[in-house]
């Protein structure tokens, strides 16, 4: 059943009864599920370039800085379109809008199997960008709408987990089929599953904004966007002075930029440090990069989630804590996977290392939606989005394989390089823990004083 509220400008909110949510307003995990096969999808598309990187470098005669600009192009045109992806997540019907989105990427992922040329495959790719950056903001804050807050590092943790699990499989499938069948084979197989996640995703409950919080039914679910854009540049003027005064979000954008920066040059470069410096074939060196993150990632973010929303309330700040000492900890563990050590050994420290590195995962995402008021969630996580992409991923691929190039494709000492960033960003996190309990409160009693204005038909307080 559709229901339809007036707003105060005069658009319409709707709200989409759904059976997968229980007699006590809470979802069941069927959303966290769904929404997170949207995420494995999307990593898996983008990973099996990484796991046929080989076979393409080859087939196009790319150079290494080439390959790294091929893994690079996804991610900046994913930044650009992240701004106002965020202002459409505040104010559409976010499961129809991941629906389309998914549709048209998964499109998409089978037309790059049809690139003729280096040209083509970048234009294909970047294009691919614009997809994610859409569905991102969105599935962030219909996830955070859907679970209150002891639930929501359970509902990251489904979410982070699919991610990992598509960055496993889409690496399988990059390096196995593209050896077996050819790399275009590969990019037609990923973009199958599109359209079957697309329809699971319309048919979701969409909930009110905040919902979740605070059970604050006076939040519409949609304000349609204005269409001129000087419209939607001050409201996401708006938003992002709101957003800026959010201290935990000042510090937790530069921690995550520094992490990420990190995490994206070692996923590029692994199966190339594992075929160079290791000896393992092109098909060994995916094989091995994939279950790596299957086998460890996957269990350390589902268990992340639970012990963040076990320790959250009980450590000051314990969604930016929790995460900060994993990161320290799982870098220490997989620098030193890096040894000259033989295979097995490598293999267990780093099999240790990314259980450890993964458990942050979901408390960090849950932490930033607990410091966002649920209002403007899709243009904070898409703040948080763009300022990972410019200042952390963009150029990770590029400089990791540009400093492996330089050194005769020694991808040891290359990942040696870049691996400070992750205790970086550890510890601007462990400063950001300070704020967060604060920002939290605040955006409550924010929220409590409008409700208690809305029903004694006062204007809004703020």
């Amino acid at each position: 059943m559709i229901a339809q509220q007036p707003c105060k400008d005069g658009a319409v909110s709707e709200q989409v009864a759904d059976p997968t949510v229980g007699t006590d307003g809470e979802a069941s995990v069927w959303p966290m599920w769904v929404l997170a096969f949207v995420i494995m999808i999307d990593q898996a598309d983008q990973n099996i370039l990484r796991g046929a990187a080989t076979p393409i470098q080859h087939a196009f005669h790319l150079s290494d800085f080439d390959l790294g600009a091929l893994l690079s192009c996804y991610t900046i045109a994913n930044g650009v379109v992240s701004v106002p992806a965020g202002y459409l997540a505040d104010r559409w019907v976010r499961r129809k809008g991941i629906a389309g989105t998914l549709v048209v990427w998964s499109g998409l992922t089978a037309l790059t199997a049809a690139a003729w040329n280096f040209g083509a495959l970048v234009a294909v790719r970047s294009a691919l960008g614009f997809g994610q950056a859409l569905s991102e903001p969105s599935s962030s804050s219909l996830l955070s709408d859907l679970y209150p807050l002891r639930r929501r590092g359970h509902a990251f943790s489904a979410q982070q987990c699919m991610s990992f699990v598509g960055f496993g499989v889409g690496l399988g499938l990059g390096g196995v089929v593209a050896a077996w069948a050819g790399w275009r084979v590969a990019f037609l197989l990923v973009g199958a599953p599109g359209a079957l996640i697309a329809f699971a995703v319309w048919h979701l409950h969409e909930p009110a904004r905040g919902e979740a919080d605070f059970g604050a039914s006076a939040f519409v679910t949609e304000v349609r966007p204005r269409s001129s854009l000087g419209a939607m540049l001050k409201g996401l003027a708006a938003d992002y002075r709101t957003i800026s005064k959010i201290k935990t979000l000042q510090f937790a954008l530069v921690g995550v930029s520094a992490l990420l920066f990190t995490v994206t040059a070692v996923a590029s470069a692994l199966p190339q440090f594992y075929e160079h410096q290791l000896g393992r074939s092109t098909t060994q060196a995916a094989l091995f990069t994939g279950m790596l993150i299957v086998v460890a990632g996957v269990p350390g973010v589902l268990v992340g989630g639970r012990v963040a929303d076990r320790l959250a309330p009980k450590i000051e700040g314990g969604r930016m804590a929790v995460p900060a000492v994993c990161l320290l900890v799982g870098e220490v563990i997989f620098l030193a996977s890096l040894a000259h050590i033989p295979f097995a050994a490598v293999f267990g420290l780093e099999l240790i290392g990314t259980f450890i590195l993964t458990m942050a995962v979901p408390a960090l995402k849950a932490g930033i939606s607990d410091a966002l008021p649920a209002q403007i969630r899709g243009s904070g996580f898409a703040l948080f989005n763009i300022v990972s992409v410019i200042a952390g991923q963009a150029a990770a691929s590029v400089v990791v394989f540009s400093i492996a190039g330089a050194l005769g494709n020694d991808y040891r000492s290359a990942l040696l390089a870049v691996g400070p960033g992750i205790a970086g960003g550890a510890l601007v996190l462990l400063h950001a823990r300070k704020y967060l309990d604060r920002d939290v409160a605040r955006i409550a009693e924010i929220v409590a004083r409008g409700l208690e204005a809305a029903s004694a038909g006062r204007p809004e307080a703020g």
